[in-house]
């Protein structure tokens, strides 16, 4: 497993010419939102905020399809289906199974097949179409208060990744009628990989613009 990640990698930061985009996104509306849903499942579902994360990279790949794309040799694939590869870190290393059509799933469902992809991912019992393909990747880091952000190597021949940095409560000032006050904002970086061979820059910020649209406002997930 190791040799199959260290020559994919090393291919892709050798072939793939990588760019950056960055954003600080609040996420205070979408973890009431969470916290909410959860309150109300009565045991049926219990929902992350990577469920969302996923969730909201579908919204953003449906109105920007340029980046749901992969490179192939001399042309440019687009996929009409966002499928997800959710980076799993297991005792052997990195892997990445695949929540398919996930434009068209609910955060419950979404919720449930990475549960169920993490568990056989750790367990090695993942088959080969669980992890082969995908049209565009996430890393989420966020479990580790140390981490803000991140960036992360695109998993060819996809187009993009999105890396995730943990939540932070950070003061924001907030203009009313008795002047400026500050108030505490949950926020979270994301940093997104793009392949410039198939993302031109104005196009990988047009995304990170949808997917930052969504997550501040999380209620259109339920759409």
């Amino acid at each position: 497993m190791r040799k199959t990640i260290a020559k994919r990698l090393q291919e892709s930061t050798q072939n793939n010419p990588h760019f950056f985009v960055t954003s600080k996104i609040s996420a205070s509306k979408l973890l009431k939102l969470r916290q909410a849903l959860n309150s109300s499942s009565e045991g049926k579902y219990k929902l992350s905020v990577n469920d969302f994360l996923i969730k909201a990279i579908a919204v953003a790949s449906k109105k920007v399809p340029a980046v749901n794309s992969s490179w192939q040799g001399d042309s440019i694939r687009q996929y009409d289906n966002v499928d997800v590869s959710v980076a799993v870190a297991t005792p052997t290393g990195l892997i990445t199974p695949i929540v398919t059509n996930v434009e068209g799933r609910g955060l419950e469902s979404i919720s449930a097949a990475v549960k169920e992809l993490a568990k056989k991912a750790r367990d090695n019992k993942l088959k080969p179409q669980e992890y082969q393909g995908g049209t565009i990747s996430i890393s989420n880091m966020g479990m580790n208060s140390a981490v803000d952000h991140f960036t992360a190597i695109i998993n060819p021949p996809q187009a993009a990744i999105l890396a995730v940095g943990t939540t932070k409560k950070v003061p924001v000032a907030v203009e009313g009628e008795d002047g400026a006050s500050i108030e505490w904002d949950d926020q979270i970086t994301v940093t997104a990989s793009f392949d410039h061979r198939v993302v031109d820059g104005a196009v990988g910020g047009e995304w990170i613009k949808e997917f930052k649209k969504v997550v501040e406002n999380p209620l259109e997930l339920l759409l």
